[in-house]
């Protein structure tokens, strides 16, 4: 499986010089999927250096693991969600790595991470894994495979209006409603059982008038599916956080996302991190004690290239931004 892992790592350069990698530090990729970015970390960070890799899809690991065999560096790839940071450091780099006071003594931790959310575009291509509305296949949609709770159970268990619920915030479809009772209303028929079904039963909800313009009219809906199936904003809002607490001083964390929901999520944790303070906006001096404890990076986030657009189209909506710790 692994050969067919094939990954065109987004802003590839942006995020190389964002993390300001230094050789021999201890790096994590979060997402490693087909180990583009993690190869990069690789071969600055050099032989003295440690990369820590972390992924649910056993083949994205596997395949990563092909990729990295010739960088000479130390390299741990992990099964986990990259969420789970903490406990991995924890239980590879020993207990200083996940001990909260030791993180921020600043005693423990990594000097930099990598954070490329979403599905990748293996995941998207394979036909097998129900991610895609190009590919009729059974509703699956699961990044980690080991998991029981797919895209079947939220299709065909759902009531109503948790299904709308889901669809109109996650997938941000306006037709969400229609989108919910239509599923509802098929489904008593019979159990929906894959992609292609729900595509005709999307297309059916959406008025012809909508269907004409913009993208596919599946695309929010499986978007707002798989976020679900695999709690993907939940995980990216730990994330943030606990990513900044296990920075060592000057270590750099790069998060790369690809919708409005991930960006602001990104956008309003460095914020949070950036402007502690919690008293009261009328207060002429802070009393609460919260200082800063990271720095921008980047600005504005950073978007790719023209040149990058026209090798890789799916970095159109890429986004990344970037802190550093103090």
């Amino acid at each position: 499986m692994a050969s067919s892992f094939e990954h065109t790592p987004v802003l590839f350069e942006e995020c190389m010089d964002a993390l300001d990698i230094k050789p021999g530090g201890t790096y994590v990729d979060g997402t490693l999927g087909g180990g583009g970015h993690a190869s990069g970390i690789a071969e600055r960070i050099g032989p003295n250096g440690t990369l820590i890799g972390i992924d649910r899809d056993q083949e994205a690991l596997d395949a990563a693991a092909e990729v990295l065999k010739g960088y000479p560096c130390r390299k741990i790839l992990i099964k986990a969600r990259y969420s789970q940071i903490k406990e991995v450091l924890r239980d590879t780099l020993g207990a200083t790595g996940a001990e909260s006071t030791d993180i921020k003594a600043g005693t423990a931790g990594i000097d930099g991470a990598l954070l490329d959310v979403g599905v990748s575009s293996h995941q998207l291509d394979s036909p097998n894994r129900g991610f895609s509305y190009q590919h009729d296949t059974p509703l699956d949609m699961r990044m980690d495979r080991d998991a029981s709770f797919t895209a079947w159970d939220v299709v065909n268990t759902y009531d109503e209006g948790e299904l709308a619920r889901i669809i109109k915030e996650y997938g941000e479809e306006r037709w969400a409603k229609r989108i919910a009772a239509f599923v509802k209303d098929k489904r008593k028929e019979a159990p929906i059982e894959t992609t292609g079904q729900l595509v005709d039963i999307i297309k059916a909800a959406i008025p012809a008038s909508a269907r004409r313009e913009g993208p596919h009219p599946a695309k929010r809906t499986f978007q707002a599916i798989r976020i679900e199936v695999n709690d993907e904003l939940g995980e990216l809002k730990k994330a943030c956080d606990d990513y900044c607490d296990v920075l060592r001083p000057g270590g750099r964390l790069c998060i790369i996302t690809f919708h409005s929901l991930e960006d602001r999520i990104v956008k309003e944790a460095f914020a949070t991190r950036l402007d502690p303070c919690i008293c009261p906006k009328d207060l002429p001096v802070c009393v609460c004690g919260r200082k800063p404890d990271v720095r921008k990076v980047t600005g504005k986030p950073v978007t790719a290239s023209e040149e990058e657009l026209n090798i890789n189209p799916r970095s159109r909506s890429a986004k990344m931004r970037a802190i550093e710790k103090l």
